[in-house]
């Protein structure tokens, strides 16, 4: 991050120190005051999940990019640089038009409340609607009934993608009541494509897409996807599609590819299999089983792979466990930080038994960084302390090849993409 972002943000937190205030009264009343940018959008996709939404809004941008479109995206959070959250037409928003759009927002808000996110999302409609573009992914903060991305009123399609127990102090205890608030972008008439889903979870998908009278694309109903020796068959009622493997690696990222596909198809874009191919094959999406090649991967004896992942859930737990299952011809070594509140105990029991040795560590500049004992003890002892990356990874034991795995959060994933050297981009 810039130290012009750094003071940006900083006088932002000072001045509305609400975070998180799930509610679309203050984001409609800002945005009515600065002439409602979210209705001067281009065809806009909104997406929704537990997991998987971050790397579904890279597959879509990746398709849209591939066929020539220039794609506005909105993300969060950011890993290094607050400006990885607004991307313009292609382009991560600079410092000064962040600083001015901001600008905007507070003379026009005055001193009525307002959080941090939504500051930042009205000042991305701002910057969406002043540059021209031919699509707009927008990706939801959390939730998605009362987030600050759910004022458009009439997207092209939406999607919602793999639901799992997150959040649960603001979404609720249950896989029903988290899929509710998820469900809540649904709009009336508006297409919505879904993955694999828990059958709590898709009951109560399926009964908002009824009562919205919205067209429902489940996974293995209306579309499929499925391994083939050469890539992805995709299938649906219309058309079959030959693709490529995904560029994100994970057996995950086939349902996350499909998803895209599906919405990018309802939205009628008029978009070929060949640029739904490419995008497919060329999307990234920093901190999801990323491999990297920095400073603390050359740190680690030569032959030795380093990965990343900002998994921090029982879902993000699945996915990893299911990955490290295919890394047979050598030791992977776990390295664990999470953030305080998380369920510790759900997102390690996938990943132990694939785990040579487990670390649990805390990077001094991890934003709410989990105690490194509690997360042994979430281990069942299993954990050793690192306490940070860097000594862990020094002590690591050398007797053959190996692979290290990072993951747990993805704030732990920033302080580790700094430390190595590798910015998104």
């Amino acid at each position: 991050m810039s130290d012009r972002t750094d003071g940006l943000i900083a006088r932002l937190q000072a001045r509305h120190p609400n975070l998180i205030d799930l509610s679309l009264g203050r984001i409609q009343r800002i945005l009515a005051a600065l002439g409602d940018p979210q209705r001067r959008l281009p065809p806009v996709l909104h997406v929704a999940g537990t997991n998987g939404k971050g790397s579904t809004c890279a597959f879509m941008r990746a398709i849209g990019e591939a066929a020539g479109l220039r794609v506005h995206v909105f993300i969060s959070p950011h890993l290094v640089r607050f400006n990885e959250r607004i991307r313009l037409a292609g382009t991560l928003v600079s410092d000064s038009l962040l600083e001015a759009a901001v600008g905007t927002v507070e003379r026009v808000n005055a001193d009525a409340p307002l959080s941090v996110f939504e500051t930042i999302q009205a000042a991305a409609f701002l910057l969406f609607a002043q540059t021209p573009a031919d699509l707009c992914v927008l990706e939801v903060g959390l939730g998605g009934r009362w987030d600050a991305t759910n004022v458009v009123e009439h997207p092209a399609a939406c999607a919602i993608t793999s639901i799992s127990m997150d959040h649960r102090e603001f979404l609720g205890d249950t896989l029903g009541k988290i899929a509710g608030e998820k469900a809540g972008i649904i709009k009336p008439g508006v297409p919505v494509a879904t993955g694999c889903q828990p059958a709590e979870a898709m009951a109560v998908i399926e009964a908002q897409a009824a009562a919205m009278a919205a067209p429902l694309l489940r996974r293995d109903h209306e579309w499929s996807i499925a391994a083939t020796p050469g890539g992805l068959a995709w299938h649906d009622a219309a058309t079959d599609l030959a693709l490529p493997f995904p560029s994100l690696a994970g057996a995950h990222q086939h349902d996350n590819a499909g998803i895209a596909v599906a919405a990018i198809r309802a939205a009628r874009l008029g978009i070929g299999e060949a640029a739904i191919a490419a995008g497919i094959a060329r999307a990234t999406w920093p901190a999801r089983l990323q491999r990297l090649h920095g400073a603390l991967a050359q740190s680690l004896p030569a032959g030795w792979e380093l990965w990343l992942d900002g998994g921090h859930n029982q879902g993000g737990g699945a996915a990893i466990g299911a990955f490290l299952a295919t890394w047979t011809d050598r030791p992977t070594h776990v390295v664990v930080g999470m953030k305080k509140s998380k369920d510790s105990a759900g997102f390690l029991a996938p990943i132990l038994a694939h785990a040579a040795t487990l670390w649990a560590v805390a990077e001094p500049g991890q934003h709410l960084a989990m105690a490194v004992g509690d997360i042994v003890a979430a281990s069942g002892g299993v954990a050793l302390p690192g306490p940070t990356v860097a000594a862990a990874l020094a002590a690591l034991p050398r007797e053959q090849p190996a692979r290290v795995l990072i993951c747990g959060s993805l704030y732990l994933a920033g302080e580790v993409l700094k430390a190595d050297g590798t910015l998104p981009t």
